[in-house]
């Protein structure tokens, strides 16, 4: 297949990427080269801003264009009317949802809606981020797009940090400070999960709108903890602290709890799956030590 990835070089992109190459897809990289440039050799390479000009038909059509890197609905209607494909695959968020006291959101509860009088806001802030990325899916087509809505995302070459701190902390043994308590759950999916569904997704021509958080059962955190504790080989002991004002990497305040317990039945059911966690623990960890800049990279 003829894919065009608007972004592809960072984290969920780059997964992607590698999985479509070695696949044997014909793939073109869109970005602004900032971020990894000739990263894939064997792919080709269009450098520009989206918000300047985008590819289009005078280079060529594609199959499938994935945009990885949507954040304001400007950007996806552009993209949507000028890039000349078959199908759009748009990379949302489960921060889409408008009431996260609800636990077990589907594809079908009720998103965001921008406050009154910020509908043609384009800042993007943890305030705004949620709803305008729902106002970007209200952009596309739904019989030739494919809407994806993760959560937490994790593995190597995650730049937020919010899972690495973890694996890296614990294996530095000691007494560790853990967010709430150790039967919180948390929804956690390795990026590489995600792409590798993802691209089978776009080979099999789906549509519709999905969430994609993951694992397939209930994790919590403790299990996450003493879970990079056992990978590490580490002494680490946790104490566990609460507070609504916490300021550790995935803390999610139990008025809030929906956020980790978003349904993904229906992903689930076109073969979404998820490798153990100590493989991404493992895999994570071996990345920040050959990067050590890793933890401290902007977000």
């Amino acid at each position: 297949m003829k894919l065009l990835l608007l972004g592809g070089t960072r984290f969920v992109g780059r997964h992607f990427a590698e999985e479509a190459l070695a696949r044997g897809h014909d793939l073109t990289l869109f970005h602004r080269g900032q971020t990894n440039p000739g990263l894939f050799p064997g792919a080709r390479e269009l450098l520009g801003d989206r918000d300047l000009a985008l590819p289009s038909g005078r280079w060529r059509r594609w199959d499938t264009v994935l945009d990885f890197c949507g954040y304001v609905p400007r950007q996806v209607r552009k993209a949507a009317a000028e890039i000349e494909a078959d199908r759009y695959v748009f990379i949302s968020s489960i921060s889409v949802y408008a009431d996260f006291s609800v636990r077990g959101l589907t594809e079908d509860s009720p998103v965001k809606q921008p406050p009154k009088g910020q509908e043609r806001t384009e800042e993007v802030t943890p305030a705004t981020y949620g709803w305008l990325k729902a106002l970007c899916e209200r952009e596309l087509d739904e019989s030739r797009s494919l809407i994806v809505r993760p959560g937490i995302l994790v593995g190597p070459h995650d730049y937020t940090g919010r899972f690495t701190y973890w694996p890296w902390r614990v294996a530095q043994g000691g007494e560790v400070q853990a967010p709430g308590r150790p039967g919180r759950p948390v929804q956690l999916l390795d990026a590489r999960d995600l792409a590798g569904w993802l691209l089978k997704m776009v080979e099999k021509g789906r549509t519709g709108t999905f969430n994609a958080p993951g694992p397939g059962r209930v994790l919590t955190m403790g299990e996450l903890l003493e879970t990079c504790r056992e990978v590490t080989g580490s002494d680490a002991t946790f104490t566990w602290v609460d507070g609504n004002d916490l300021d550790l990497p995935l803390w999610i305040p139990e008025e809030k709890s929906g956020f980790d317990s978003v349904d993904n039945g229906k992903a689930r059911a076109e073969g979404l799956a998820f490798r153990p966690l100590a493989d991404t623990i493992r895999d994570t960890l071996a990345w920040v030590e050959a990067d050590p800049e890793a933890l401290r990279k902007p977000a």
